[in-house]
Order: structure tokens, then C-alpha cells, then sequence
């Protein structure tokens, strides 16, 4: 959510690749570059002896992201990443250790050449994502979104052992094309949340955003209202089960989707009770401004300089709301701005676009405060005390003058993912290996648990 950051990994639509065959014998560390608005750019692959592959960006300070298992057909290699959209393809040397290609991302092929810089890979540990065997039932579900035709949603829901009907609730994601388990540098904390209710008596759906992974329809084109419906869709298709009661019924968003879940409680989704996980109180405008502010203080940068980017952060979201109704007004009142403040020109030009999307205009403006007044039934509202993206003191009370009555809990040295940090820097995600402190577990789970009666 961060703005003026550096060369992003975006988002194009990938089919499946079929009938190709897994290839373990691609073990190891594969190293190249790309350049990308003027800057050169590393991307790696790991891939480990039994054929799991993640994908880091290290300039990025991204790390770990999931990567479907690589396969090779017709001297083709393939790293497939679904949450991000993207894949590369390249042709192996004689001797195995170069691959010839090009990485697929945001509507462009950059050439992309990857050499094999180790034989042998080690993925991060995350002891915390389940494992099998499961004391409950796991059904692969889809669901299409009438508001949105062309929008079919894949996801999984996790139920009880029993005839039900069972309390249920409904995750969603936040910003960014995520997939069901809320992937991040490897952390599947939604496969968590899962498993911990479920455990406890309370079925849950989770769901690939629209145009991620197994999901149809085009992720980029959406707006905060879109993704909404998609909510309401889920909420629908779920309480119309005869194994759900859909009295009880509760939804549970992270980050932006904290924002998406009351939308689609006004929109008609008669949820039983609301879990905010770092959730937006306050106009994205002002979340931007703020996250700017605390990240260059984290990251150790000087006061003066603090305070100079913090001002062409708050002059840059002041362009993109007084012109949020006209697109290309946004991206030409952006791209002058940083062009006068001496920015490379592809920089300026990327970073206007990125603005001038329905998304990003729609982000800025948009004030959850009236969705929160709306709600009538139980909201608990969680914040990590070191989130520098949707920071605890700007949100939390927020939300307590918004809705009085909400619970308001904020956890001590958690982070925006809700691990313990040291700074809660993004760069620290992949370097953590908890995925979700017990503190947070034990917080929401009993809470949902009491709140649906069992």
C-alpha cells in the first residue's frame, strides 16, 4: 500500500500450465535480472530436493513467495507463482545449470536469464501452517458472483466432523492479489485461522481473490466495491447451505478486507459479528500519509529527510482526491509532481499509473467511517502495537468512537501480519518464523468461539 516504491512484481492473468511434469531435478538456487524502470532488478527461484519452489525479490525486500511446483514439457522449465500472477519460461543449456527466457508481469515480457548458483535449496520454516492429518473435513468449493458476471470463485471450506449445522465463518484477504491462504513470504495465515476454528466447532470458507489462482475474473480492474460484492457473494452461497446455520454466521478481514467486510454487511450480508485484523478506521488518504511517515522512521531515515518525503507524499495524495473522479487527470497531476521533484521519467510514470487506477483513487478517498457506524452486532477490532501499514493509535480509536461498543485490543510487538517484530518493517515478514503469535490466536478464536455459541 506503500506509494513511490520501487519496481513491483504486477499482475497479469496465467492459465494453468497441463500436462506438464514435475521437475525435481531442478534442485537448487536460480539467480537472474531484470530491468524494470531503469533499475536492474534480482529475482531468484529455490527449489528444494522434493520440488517445492518459492520466488524472492531481494531488492524488493520480498521473500518466499509461493511458487506452484516447477515443471519442464518440451525443454520448456516453467516457475508458475499464482498469487502474484505471473510465471516465467526458459530453455535449459546442455548441461542443465542456465535457463533461457523471459519473466511474464504486468502485460510485459522482460528477458530473463537464470543461472543455477547452488545445487541444493532451503525453503523458511514455517512449523505453523497445518499439516495433516486433520480432525475435520476439507471440501474444495466455487462459487459465482451474480453482481459480477464471469466471476467464479475458488476456495476451500473447512467443517466440523458431524451433521451441523455449524457456526461459519467467512475470511478475506486485503490488499493485493492474494490467494485462499493469504500467502505472504511463505506465511499461510489464513490455512491458519482455518485450522484453529475449525478446531474449535466453527466451519470455514476462505477464497482466492477474483483472477488469483484457481478464481476467474481480472483482479486489476477492480474496486473496493467489487471486491465487496465478492464478499456478499461468498456470504450468500455459504448460508444457503443446509450444514451452515446462517444465523451464525460471522466475517473475519484482514487489513483492507477489513474495509471490504462492512461494505458488504450494507450491501445485505447479515453477518453475526465482525473481526477486524488490522483494519482501515480512517480514509485511505490518511493510512497512506501515516504508513509513509512510520516506515521512513523505522527504516532509520533522517528527520529532514523524513519530513521532505512525507510532504511529496501528502502534496501526491492530495492530487490523486481533488482529481479522483477523472483518471487521467490523477495520472498527470502525479507524473508532473514527481518529474518536478527530479524523479526519473519511467519512475514518474509508473508510479502516476499505479495512482490513477479505479483501485488506488478509490482506496484514498474512500472513509470506512460511515460502514462502521452501521454495524449493529459484535465487532472486535485487533491491532499489532508495531504495524507501521494501518498503525494501532491511528485506527484503534477510531473505531471506538466510531462504534462504542466495539472491542478494541492491540497486542503488544506485533507487526501488520501480527508476528512478533523487531520493527515491523515489511522486510521483516520473511525473516519471521511465526506466522501468527499465539497472543492473536488465543485473542480472536475465543472471542469468535463465544460469539457463536458453542
Amino acid at each position: 500500500m506503500t506509494l513511490l516504491a520501487a519496481f513491483s512484481i504486477a499482475v497479469v492473468a496465467v492459465a494453468p500450465v497441463q500436462a506438464a511434469a514435475p521437475a525435481p531435478d531442478l534442485a537448487g538456487v536460480w539467480e537472474g535480472r531484470i530491468s524494470a524502470g531503469g533499475q536492474s532488478i534480482r529475482i531468484v527461484f529455490r527449489v528444494d530436493a522434493a520440488g517445492n519452489a518459492v520466488m524472492d525479490s531481494p531488492d524488493q525486500g520480498a521473500r518466499n513467495i509461493a511458487v506452484d511446483r516447477p515443471t519442464i514439457e518440451g525443454g520448456v522449465v516453467r516457475f508458475v507463482v499464482p498469487v502474484i500472477g505471473g510465471r516465467f519460461e526458459g530453455a535449459r543449456s546442455g548441461d542443465g545449470q542456465i535457463l533461457t527466457g523471459a519473466l511474464s508481469q504486468g502485460g510485459a515480457t522482460l528477458p530473463l536469464v537464470l543461472t543455477r548458483t547452488a545445487a541444493t535449496a532451503t525453503l523458511a520454516a514455517r512449523p505453523q501452517t497445518p499439516a495433516p492429518p486433520f480432525p475435520y473435513r476439507i471440501e474444495p468449493v466455487a462459487f459465482d458472483n451474480p453482481a459480477a458476471p464471469g466471476v467464479r470463485l475458488a476456495g476451500t471450506l473447512t467443517l466440523p466432523e458431524g451433521a451441523g449445522p455449524f457456526p461459519a465463518a467467512i475470511l478475506i484477504t486485503g490488499t493485493g492479489p492474494q490467494d485462499r491462504d493469504e500467502t505472504i513470504e511463505g506465511h499461510k495465515s489464513f490455512a491458519i485461522w482455518a485450522d484453529v476454528l475449525t478446531r474449535r466447532g466453527v466451519a470455514v470458507l476462505r477464497y482466492d481473490d477474483r483472477g488469483v489462482a484457481g478464481s476467474t475474473g481480472n483482479f486489476g480492474a477492480a474496486t473496493q466495491n467489487d471486491f465487496a460484492s465478492d464478499v456478499k457473494a461468498a456470504f450468500d452461497w455459504l448460508s444457503a447451505r443446509a450444514d451452515i446455520d446462517r444465523s451464525r454466521i460471522g466475517l473475519i478481514g484482514h487489513s483492507e478486507g477489513a474495509t471490504f467486510a462492512p461494505l458488504a454487511m450494507q450491501d445485505g450480508a447479515a453477518a453475526a459479528w465482525l473481526v477486524m485484523l488490522a483494519g482501515p478506521a480512517v480514509s485511505g488518504g490518511e493510512i497512506i500519509q501515516e504508513q509513509q511517515r512510520r516506515i521512513a522512521v523505522a527504516a532509520g531515515m533522517a528527520p529532514e529527510e523524513v519530513e521532505r518525503s512525507n510532504a511529496l507524499q501528502r502534496r501526491a495524495v492530495a492530487a490523486v482526491a481533488d482529481n479522483a473522479a477523472d483518471p487521467e487527470a490523477v495520472r498527470r497531476a502525479v507524473e508532473a509532481l514527481l518529474l518536478a521533484e527530479g524523479r526519473p521519467p519511467a519512475d514518474a510514470a509508473r508510479n502516476a499509473a499505479v495512482m490513477s487506477s479505479d483501485w488506488y483513487r478509490g482506496m484514498i478517498v474512500h472513509d470506512p467511517a460511515e460502514s462502521i457506524r452501521t454495524i449493529r452486532v459484535p465487532l472486535l477490532a485487533v491491532y499489532g502495537a508495531k504495524d507501521v501499514q494501518v498503525p494501532a493509535d491511528q485506527n484503534g480509536p477510531a473505531v471506538a468512537r466510531l462504534k462504542p461498543d466495539a472491542e478494541v485490543v492491540v497486542l503488544t510487538g506485533l507487526n501488520h501480519l501480527f508476528q512478533p517484530a523487531a520493527t515491523g518493517l515489511m522486510a521483516e515478514y520473511g525473516q519471521i518464523e511465526t506466522t501468527l503469535d499465539p497472543s492473536v490466536i488465543r485473542t480472536v478464536v475465543d472471542w469468535v468461539v463465544a460469539r457463536s455459541g458453542l
